[in-house]
């Protein structure tokens, strides 16, 4: 009754079905380790901001660049402070309102951006406090560069000339006349009545929509793994019947030619 599957039809029936198995498998595993690795680097980090807090703040040239494993980190810079901006629609607490962003003047020539604080409302520089006069060292964590996109960073435009919509050198170049490091710093206490505003995870270490995107593919594929086998197993069925029914007389001859799943079509 099976000797059906040595059919040219069922031979490559079989083979694509033993190789696509696999394949879902092995992809839906693949997402899998993905989507863990994201929640590994997720926990890691928690646990390096919540450790960073006790560390001894660091000079920042001996933590640049910025990765993974500096993102977080305190660290001290001395300088003055220079020109001021504002980054609008930035959430904290529950409410909206926006940073006070101001460039640190170092003694290598570079400007750190700073963020000395968090307050409510819309982005007005009325209410943004003036920096400290003279010379300053700031203590903070360090952050990578803003990417648009990422973390609820808006890619808008058409800002006023006092504001940016990413903390980043790539937006703040056109803005301001200073060389910028490709990294900046969000003070441990606010200055002047403003709320600190936290450090974030480092890029693609937080369980974002990318991470629960992965565990989406997961099921994607072991459900078409689970399909392959459920089709396999009707087609089969199928055979079965009607070769049962074609060998107790149910089928006529003219139709086991036309009927017959396994009987090549005819042009």
């Amino acid at each position: 009754m099976y000797r059906f599957l040595l059919t040219p039809r069922w031979w490559g029936i079989n083979v694509f079905v033993l190789l696509a198995i696999p394949f879902c498998v092995f992809m839906g595993s693949w997402q899998l380790s993905r989507f863990e690795g994201r929640v590994q680097d997720h926990r890691a980090a928690t646990e390096q901001a919540a450790s960073d807090r006790h560390e001894a703040a660091r000079p920042l040239a001996e933590m640049l660049p910025v990765d993974k494993s500096t993102s977080g980190l305190r660290v001290t810079a001395s300088g003055r402070y220079g020109k001021q901006l504002l980054v609008p629609g930035r959430e904290l607490d529950g409410k909206q309102g926006f940073y006070v962003l101001t460039l640190l003047r170092t003694d290598s020539g570079k400007a750190l951006p700073v963020v000395r604080g968090w307050l409510p409302g819309k982005a007005d520089p009325a209410k943004a406090p003036a920096p400290p006069a003279g010379e300053v060292t700031v203590t903070g964590a360090l952050q990578a560069s803003e990417t648009p996109g990422d973390n609820g960073v808006s890619a808008r435009g058409g800002l006023p000339a006092d504001q940016t919509a990413a903390i980043s050198a790539a937006s703040l170049v056109n803005l301001v006349p200073d060389k910028l490091y490709d990294a900046w710093v969000t003070l441990d206490r606010a200055d002047a009545g403003m709320k600190a505003v936290p450090a974030s995870a480092p890029a693609g270490t937080g369980l974002d929509l990318k991470a629960f995107q992965n565990l989406g593919y997961t099921g994607e594929w072991f459900v078409f793994a689970g399909f392959v086998v459920f089709m396999w197993f009707r087609l089969l069925r199928r055979e079965v019947e009607f070769h049962r029914d074609a060998a107790l007389g149910l089928v006529p001859e003219q139709e086991k030619e036309q009927e017959s799943p396994s009987a090549p079509s005819t042009v």
